[in-house]
């Protein structure tokens, strides 16, 4: 067995789905003596069921708020589990340590992993970095596995066992999993940007923050924090902050020990790496985590070429300004990762054609005016979800010509179509949550682009067959 210091340890596992389940299992091949608490009735929850069938103690159906004393050594929660929910609040009564399933892989991990966190780009970084490492290793006569885990997809714990120390590891980190953040210390260490997000989640835009800052809070000198120059107040927090070693980039301007654009060529510490004609992907976020992939792989010692071959490559990640199609000389794009106001903003300011913007979703009192500077090409609005009312007020006080409301992304396809007009963008880019009508923006985004297929059938039928 692994030595581990859950070994022999009372452990509560808070929460099932994915990470809860990934953790149960971990924290059971580690020795650990583990509970389950999930709030699923046990009737239709499957992952329950098959613990229980493995022998594990399982309690459903509610969080009772005396499961927790004092013989407990550890709680693992489900990161989607908020801080205010009873049970972790007895924990931190008892001083109880609260981890993530992040922890309990990290515990053990013998790779020295690349992590990366950020209000947006996370999952596009976390990709494109993916992407350069495994271009390294096929070029290698001696390839070492690459891994792609944490908030993108697989827990880490599903993994962590098998994981040698020589293998390439990166994890996408969000400040759910971040804010009590233990065991996992990247050796290195990527933030895109903070703006305020979560705030449904967090108590606050303060303690966001600090959350997203504890990525680097266990690095030390040998260990490398790659952050986003171009925002003045990540810039200040990092220099105050972190203990390692500092790599800028950006889009705004030039840095000594990072990465940036000049004349039309990514640069690093002078040195150009490539053309930005090279680039499939458009968007000043698109470029900003182009650079801060160009950082990881520098200070991981690779090639130019191998970096601009696998940056040629890259044609964005799923529902990230992802281009669906075109119908008709309108362009359809799937931005459903699109969370928050800020994402929304830089996918309108990534095209040149007028826009028709499909928004709306779970309101978690965002502050939509992040959108005012972005508005110059946005003809029709079609609102849907929680905040469509809310949206749609906002955007008739903007003056937008067209503003609809509807129920579902279904409709919305079809009223924005009708809208739109040929050589325009019908941009799906919800600014919003998907948890009002969806179990995650993954989810929602197949369902707009299973309605654009579906709405080019019928548009086909009634071409070839008449009204």
């Amino acid at each position: 067995m692994v030595d581990s210091v859950f070994c022999n340890k009372k452990v509560l596992v808070l929460g099932l789905a994915k990470s809860g389940l990934s953790a149960a299992h971990l924290l059971k091949k580690l020795g650990a003596k583990v509970i389950v608490n999930d709030k699923l009735a046990l009737e239709n929850n499957t992952e329950a069921q098959a613990l229980i069938e493995e022998g594990f103690q399982v309690i459903t159906g509610y969080h009772p708020e005396d499961l927790l004393d004092a013989s407990f050594d550890f709680v693992v929660k489900n990161p989607g589990i908020p801080y205010t929910n009873p049970v972790v609040g007895q924990a931190e009564k008892l001083a109880i340590p609260i981890l993530t399933e992040v922890d309990v892989a990290g515990s053990i991990l013998k790779a020295k992993p690349i992590a990366v966190t950020g209000t947006n780009g996370k999952t596009t970084t976390v990709s494109l970095i993916y992407d350069i490492l495994a271009q390294d290793q096929a070029e290698s006569p001696e390839p070492k596995p690459v891994y792609k885990l944490g908030n993108i997809g697989q827990p880490v714990s599903d993994l962590a066992l098998e994981i040698k120390a020589e293998s390439n590891l990166v994890v996408e980190l969000s400040s759910f999993q971040l804010q009590s953040l233990t065991y996992f210390t990247p050796h290195i260490a990527v933030i895109t940007n903070i703006y305020s997000a979560h705030l449904d989640y967090h108590k606050s835009r303060e303690e966001y923050v600090r959350a997203k800052l504890r990525i680097t809070q266990a690095q030390g000198p040998d260990d490398y924090l790659v952050y986003y120059q171009g925002q003045e107040e990540l810039a200040s927090l990092v220099k105050k902050y972190s203990k390692a070693q500092l790599v800028p980039y950006t889009d705004k301007g030039q840095v000594d020990k990072g990465a940036y654009i000049k004349d039309g060529y990514l640069i690093y510490q002078q040195e150009p790496i490539m053309a930005l004609d090279q680039v499939k992907v458009s968007g000043s976020h698109n470029f900003q985590n182009i650079l801060a992939a160009v950082c990881v792989a520098k200070i991981k010692g690779l090639s130019n070429q191998t970096i601009a071959q696998a940056v040629n490559h890259f044609k964005g990640v799923a529902h990230r300004s992802q281009v669906v199609g075109r119908y008709e000389d309108r362009l359809f794009v799937n931005d459903s990762k699109a969370t928050n106001s800020l994402a929304t903003q830089k996918a309108l300011e990534a095209y040149d054609q007028d826009t028709i913007l499909l928004v709306g979703g779970l309101d978690r009192q965002d502050d939509f005016t992040k959108l005012d500077h972005a508005l110059d090409k946005v003809k029709g609005v079609v609102c849907f979800g929680q905040t469509q009312g809310k949206l749609a007020q906002y955007f008739k006080d903007r003056h937008i010509e067209d503003v609809e409301l509807v129920q579902t992304v279904q409709e919305a396809v079809e009223v924005a179509y009708d809208l739109s007009k040929p050589g325009q963008v019908i941009l799906f880019s919800p600014a919003c949550a998907s948890w009002d009508q969806y179990a995650n923006f993954e989810e929602r985004g197949q369902d707009y682009v299973e309605a654009i297929q579906q709405l080019v059938e019928r548009l086909e039928q009634r071409s070839k067959y008449g009204n």
